[in-house]
């Protein structure tokens, strides 16, 4: 039988369940679809296409290596898929599950399509431990708060053991675009220069990252991993975020590990959980991107964003050394570290009042792993509008964050060079000592808001949600 095999965020060969069921039918033709016209697909951001490009790449690689080969094509998937089934004489169309809203809409819609056809069409579970439609509440809803969800999980079956990579592959071939007319990766200028040197993009990149982490930064993860200067988390956000690597491989090499102690393997595993947390809540709420998940928070009086505060914030010149460490490390890496990601992330919506939505759309487009999920979630849990989220009165404190998880300012260090050459007591918080600013040629600027008269104002705009005082409210 011959089997177009459609790949989207699951570009590895390894626990590749539609791959390994079309391996075993016959002959493959493997595509790769960039789909941006399809209504309701969010185009992926700068930093995305660029590791697409070489995750692209790799696959490309591999699958040759294998017998198979990639067909690059651009377009609707209503009109490509359908077009490509005939060019290759497909019988059947294969592909592993989607969770967003119009990603779904698109798929029930082509298979119905395909099957109308006379054509074979099945999809599979790959990039979830647990569907989302299987996890449900007592009453039949789903959850909101990440702990009871966590605990039905762990107590729900264990996920299946990894999917066997398929051996040599009878591929079929069929004309296709050059990457490079993509245009995928950035021009003048090129600010993914340094990216290159950080990260391996594709499947092998994912299986060395993974062994890397359970070989040296697992055995220390539920301290290490709240401390930014240490090497102490897993960075593999972004091959999870492609599909180079599967939840069901992290869960299976977790298992496999003696060596890490029960109290880092439980909080890793818990970290797993929480993606899985996010791509429950798009699942039910396809429009997290754009609405508040809690109706109430519609009515919050956030402030109209300045350009200038929020360029500051973007390009890292808030004065504030803990928050423009991690967005120049998100600029320079396309990445940045998780407590610091929560700690710019409430600088923005709670001590600048900006609208949680502009942060949102700034990590989508600066993020290497930035999903659809775990994107728009992770803010709103900061901004109190999420599930399970932060209490409207939790600030963090950039200050107060940086003294106590970069005690001696190493990771400050890193992306702060005009701030080095200061010692640790004093790099937290440059402008309460004059002196060693006058010692020193900084170009550094002075705090943008104050932290204690812009709590109190996020703390008394939430005070008056909270009460219904507030322009547009319902009446109390």
């Amino acid at each position: 039988m011959k089997t177009l095999l459609w790949l989207r965020d699951d570009l590895r060969l390894q626990d590749n369940p539609a791959l390994a069921a079309a391996a075993a039918a016959g002959e493959i033709a493997v595509v790769y679809l960039l789909d941006e016209e399809s209504p309701g697909i969010r185009p992926l951001g700068g930093a995305a296409r660029w590791w697409l490009h070489h995750s692209l790449e790799s696959l490309a690689t591999t699958l040759a290596e294998a017998g198979g080969s990639l067909i690059l094509r651009r377009g609707r998937a209503a009109e490509a898929i359908p077009g490509l089934a005939r060019e290759i004489g497909a019988e059947a169309v294969f592909w592993n599950r989607r969770y967003g809203g119009a990603e779904r809409q698109v798929d029930a819609q082509l298979k119905s399509a395909l099957r109308t056809a006379g054509l074979q069409v099945a999809s599979f579970q790959a990039n979830l431990l647990f569907e989302p439609w299987t996890m449900q509440t007592g009453t039949g809803g789903h959850y909101k708060v990440f702990t009871p969800f966590w605990r039905a999980c762990r107590e729900a079956a264990e996920p299946r053991p990894p999917v066997a990579e398929p051996g040599r592959i009878r591929g079929i071939s069929a004309a296709g675009d050059e990457l490079a007319a993509w245009q995928l990766l950035p021009r003048n200028p090129d600010w993914a220069s340094e990216f290159s040197g950080i990260w391996t993009p594709g499947e092998p990149g994912a299986q060395r990252r993974l062994a890397e982490f359970l070989d040296r930064n697992a055995q220390a993860y539920a301290v290490g991993r709240d401390e930014p200067g240490l090497e102490a988390t897993s960075r593999l956000s972004p091959h999870l975020r492609f599909g180079e690597l599967s939840p069901f491989q992290i869960w299976s090499a977790l298992q496999g590990s003696p060596g890490i102690a029960a109290e880092d393997e439980r909080t890793f595993r818990s970290e797993v959980g929480w993606r899985e947390f996010c791509w429950h809540l798009l699942y039910h709420h396809p429009d997290l991107a754009d609405r508040n998940y809690r109706s109430d928070f519609d009515a919050f009086a956030w402030q109209p964003a300045s350009d200038a505060e929020l360029a500051a914030w973007q390009q890292g010149n808030t004065g504030y050394p803990l928050v423009d460490a991690g967005m120049r490390q998100l600029w320079q890496t396309g990445w940045m570290h998780n407590r610091v990601r929560m700690v710019v992330a409430s600088f923005l919506v709670k001590n600048l009042l900006i609208d949680w939505r502009a942060g949102e759309q700034w990590f989508w487009d600066t993020l290497v792993d930035a999903d659809a999920a775990s994107n728009p979630a992770n803010w709103q849990w900061v901004a109190g509008s999420g599930a399970d989220a932060a209490p409207y009165f939790r600030v963090f404190n950039p200050v107060t964050q940086s003294k106590k998880f970069d005690a001696d300012g190493k990771y400050l260090r890193s992306f702060l060079p005009e701030l080095a050459g200061l010692p640790a007591p004093v790099i937290h918080e440059p402008w309460k000592h004059p002196t060693a600013l006058d010692e020193m040629p900084l170009d550094y600027p002075e705090p943008l808001v104050e932290l204690g008269p812009s709590r109190q104002r996020a703390l008394d705009a939430y005070a008056r949600l909270r009460d219904g005082n507030v322009p547009g409210a319902a009446p109390s």
